[in-house]
């Protein structure tokens, strides 16, 4: 029998044919089977796994291309296995995610209930980045947050951006002529009486906004001092 060239053979592919021997090579594994192999490996790294991460991890017996294949996109099987995509998650999926962590913990969450569970809920950082805070977030979520708490909410963020132009932790004085300069940033002294004007209130201030800068990728040196965060490497792929 006379070999055909490459072209003629694929025309010559009965369609139903091939429909059939696809769906019959898909079933050696069950939808279930891909998605328990998914959330195994989000358990061994500690985060939801890229493409490359899982082709690369030895316990796991599925190649991405197989995963695409039966669910249409490597993040729409992420997203069916209870894992948010790392880079391309909406702002529903991120707001959804809450009001479920929410519901889990049968209370408002926090940012440490987010570190704690990395891997099967969104970072931390990706709330800063897509809603300007964590708390915002929240209150998109539908939490009811506290008066005093988004008044301190406030203030941090406040505190950060002050920070950023000063380029280190600002000081009692910094504040007053921030305030001077824009009425709508609360006063120092409205800043202190959130702290109910106790000693050592502002460097717990400090402490707080430290904090926050360290959340958004800015590190703080000990005597107060930012250091810029490094220049991404890339962008990555199949995340």
């Amino acid at each position: 029998m006379a070999k055909q060239p490459p072209f003629r053979a694929l025309s010559a592919i009965d369609p139903q044919a091939l429909a059939s021997f696809q769906a019959s090579i898909r079933k050696r594994y069950s939808n279930e089977r891909i998605l328990n192999e998914l959330r195994a490996c989000a358990e061994r790294l500690g985060r939801s796994p890229t493409m490359r991460e899982f082709a690369s991890d030895e316990a796991s017996t599925i190649h991405p291309q197989t995963v695409i294949e039966h669910f249409g996109s490597w993040n729409a099987a992420k997203r069916e296995a209870g894992l948010v995509p790392r880079r391309f998650a909406t702002r529903d999926e991120l707001l959804r995610a809450l009001r479920d962590l929410g519901e889990e913990l049968n209370r408002t969450p926090t940012a440490r209930d987010l570190d704690s569970r990395k891997g099967r809920v969104p970072s931390k950082s990706l709330y800063w980045h897509t809603f300007g805070s964590l708390r915002e977030a929240l209150r998109q979520a539908g939490y009811d947050l506290p008066v005093g708490e988004e008044r301190l909410e406030r203030a941090i963020e406040q505190g950060a951006e002050l920070a950023q132009e000063l380029g280190r932790l600002p000081r009692f004085a910094d504040w007053a002529g921030k305030h001077a300069r824009d009425p709508k940033v609360m006063s120092e002294w409205q800043v202190y009486r959130l702290f109910e004007a106790r000693r050592g209130a502002w460097s717990t201030f400090q402490f707080l906004i430290r904090e926050r800068l360290r959340e958004e990728g800015t590190e703080v040196e000990a005597g107060g001092i930012l250091v810029a965060p490094a220049e991404p490497s890339g962008s990555r792929n199949g995340d």
